[in-house]
């Protein structure tokens, strides 16, 4: 997984989101299913020149949908939630 975009898809912007960013200072993103810690930790760093200091990951389960007669489900996908060195910020969540 070279591409650092497949790594870390997006960030996550919500109300709860950001309230944990003005918390505790965490950020939260989208990222490949199959992504490590130290492999999104790299591709912060790349992309964003920032220090990750703690990582967690949490992977989301598929959830049941129906439209109409049609029942399907949500793809699954995982989420982390990144703690940077102190001093340093992402302009993304800031505004």
């Amino acid at each position: 997984m070279a591409d650092l975009h497949r790594i870390v898809v997006r960030p996550l912007i919500t109300e709860k989101t950001s309230a944990a960013w003005q918390a505790r200072g965490e950020y939260v993103f989208e990222v490949h299913p199959e992504a490590t810690k130290p492999q999104i930790r790299d591709a912060l760093k790349q992309l964003f020149g920032v220090t990750a200091t703690n990582v967690r990951t949490m992977q989301m389960r598929r959830n049941a949908i129906a439209r109409a007669r049609t029942r399907g489900v949500t793809p699954r996908w995982k989420k982390a939630i990144v703690t940077l060195k102190d001093g340093e910020s992402l302009a993304v969540f800031e505004g």
